[in-house]
């Protein structure tokens, strides 16, 4: 099924730049429709299938023995001399971002179908960028994960290029690839340093043998980008111990010259990633980003994109250096105390419709990146939650920003007033997005954020049990993460403001006919896509179980580590 999922958006988007002519709209809009579809019910598949009750039991379990539990679907070789596999699998984690990827690629597909210009270009690239998301979220082994990584990128640049705001889109694109291309590329030094350090490691003293004997694997070799095999260096002072009767610190946590690979290199791999997640001060490309883009681009761009950093951050980063998380991230969760507080504040002080949405993204996915940095299971459980509201959430945002431009031609909010009279329904999903931005009880936007800032208050889990390990360095000894907590909390009251007077000043008032004549109700396709994502905020909302259970099971073992 995951197969499917990464490769038919591939076929599709090659079937129609190579076998289709530019003069076959209608064809093309509909075997996208169609790809996306199939691709969203097989996505749901994945979703429901890792939300059985035996997966969960499983999951449970595994998280207990502070293991991560995958529901895999292929693994094989696929560059041996170099340990690369095509590996992919899902867990607690990534089975709902995946769902939103589909949720939020099928919702773009129908928002878009009334683009004339160079329509095969756009869908073609639209269905890559797609895949690559996916590829991302399914990945188990490191490689595969930054092929993917890269492989998102690229399409994004081109649709925002090639049919953005054609005031800012080559100098947004530009700014947006530059940012995450540098981030991603000292991801990458560090991601090889992983690599090498560990195959260095595992190919002495006879800890092969340990080794394969761990993964049940006889072939396994030394060097390997294998997720499960990174993860064994984290793991190796249990797994030596349980072999030999004595516990070997592993390769990333040996200390040399007063430092480690884990505490040199965290900040580097994380920050690298975290740059996609728009954390402060490598935030600035994305507000403009997200106006430059097409509606359905921005869509894709703030509801799935930016999860692919935090996603990375917390797989690559904290998963395999746990003691440089517990190092770092008490100092990082400043600079998402900043995204939170500073990106509420911009957001109020814009006029352009598009921007005020594009900053308000800023403020809630650095409720994700702190949610992690609280470095308990309440608050990382909440940072889940979190990046699935926030992406359906956004793409309702940036759908109901999109109809409003279309048929106005301007996002100034001054100008703007009385649309609720001529786009009721848009009107109605704009207030469902707003109601979730500023945490309303009964909807997901509460679900995901209580839990980070009741996190964030307890603070990490080393110190809720009493034991600083940052106080040998140079954080104080106390638990400050209560004032964070509260100082966060400001943003609740900036968005409620900021969600209220845009809704006001644009959908409310009267409506001036000479300056917008012609503005019409959406259409059929617009109201579907409107009605599925706020649907999604609705149910999360009323029954989280149907998903903060899964997400809880896929970070305990994170937060155990941790410990």
């Amino acid at each position: 099924m995951l197969v499917f999922i990464l490769a038919f958006p591939i076929v599709a988007a090659l079937f129609i730049l190579f076998a289709l002519n530019d003069e076959q709209k209608a064809q093309i809009r509909l075997i996208s429709a169609v790809t996306m579809l199939a691709v969203l019910v097989a996505s749901l598949v994945v979703f429901i299938e890792a939300n059985q009750p035996a997966a969960l039991d499983a999951a449970k379990a595994a998280a207990l023995e502070s293991k991560s539990y995958f529901i895999e679907d292929l693994s094989f070789n696929w560059v041996p001399a170099l340990g690369i596999k095509f590996h992919v699998g899902v867990d607690g984690i990534t089975a709902p971002m995946v769902l939103l990827t589909g949720l939020a690629g099928f919702c773009g597909v129908l928002i878009s179908w009334k683009i004339e210009d160079r329509v095969r270009e756009f869908m073609a690239f639209f269905l890559l960028l797609v895949a690559g998301v996916y590829g991302v979220f399914v990945s188990l082994d490191m490689f595969l994960l930054f092929f993917w990584y890269e492989l998102a990128i690229f399409p994004m640049y081109l649709l925002i290029a090639g049919w953005g705001w054609v005031v800012t889109r080559e100098y947004a694109s530009m700014k947006l690839t530059l940012y995450i291309l540098i981030g991603s590329v000292i991801a990458l030094v560090g991601m090889l340093v992983l690599y090498f350090s560990a195959g260095t490691f595992f190919s002495q003293n006879g800890r092969l043998a340990i080794l394969q004997q761990h993964l049940g694997d006889p072939q396994a070799q030394a060097y390997s980008f294998d997720f499960n095999h990174l993860e064994a260096a984290t793991h190796w002072k249990e797994i030596s111990e349980k072999a030999t009767g004595t516990a070997e610190a592993g390769p990333f946590d040996i200390v040399e010259n007063g430092s480690s690979i884990a505490r040199l290199w965290f900040p580097f791999i994380f920050l690298g990633f975290a740059v996609l997640a728009g954390i402060f001060p490598f935030h600035n490309w994305s507000p403009d980003g997200h106006v430059a883009a097409p509606t359905a681009v921005s869509m894709i761009h703030a509801g799935v994109l930016m999860k692919l950093g935090a996603y990375a951050a917390l797989r690559v980063g904290v998963q395999l250096l746990p003691e440089g998380a517990k190092l770092h991230l008490p100092w990082i969760i400043l600079l998402t105390l900043v995204n939170v507080v500073y990106g509420a504040f911009i957001a109020f002080r814009q006029r352009d419709f598009k921007y005020v949405i594009g900053f308000s993204s800023v403020s809630h996915m650095g409720l994700v990146s702190m949610g992690i940095a609280s470095m308990n299971i309440i608050g990382m459980t909440g940072a889940g939650l979190q990046m699935f509201s926030h992406g359906a959430m956004t793409a309702l945002f940036f759908s109901c920003v999109g109809m409003v431009y279309d048929q106005a031609h301007t996002r100034d909010i001054p100008s703007l007033s009385g649309f609720g009279k001529k786009m009721p329904f848009v009107a109605v999903a704009f207030v469902v997005g707003g109601l979730v931005s500023m945490g309303m009880p009964g909807l997901s936007g509460f679900i995901a954020e209580f839990p980070i800032f009741q996190g964030v208050w307890h603070g990490p889990v080393f110190a809720v049990a009493g034991v600083n390990p940052q106080a040998q360095y140079f954080f104080p000894n106390f638990n400050y993460f209560g004032i964070i907590a509260i100082l966060s909390a400001l943003a609740i009251i900036v968005t409620a403001a900021y969600v209220l007077r845009v809704t006001g000043q644009v959908f409310g008032g009267d409506f001036n006919e000479q300056r917008f004549p012609g503005i019409k109700d959406v259409t059929i396709l617009d109201k579907t896509a409107l009605v599925l994502l706020a649907a999604s905020l609705l149910v999360l909302g009323v029954y989280p179980q149907i998903m903060s259970n899964m997400i809880q099971y896929g970070m305990q073992p994170i937060v155990n580590l941790l410990k």
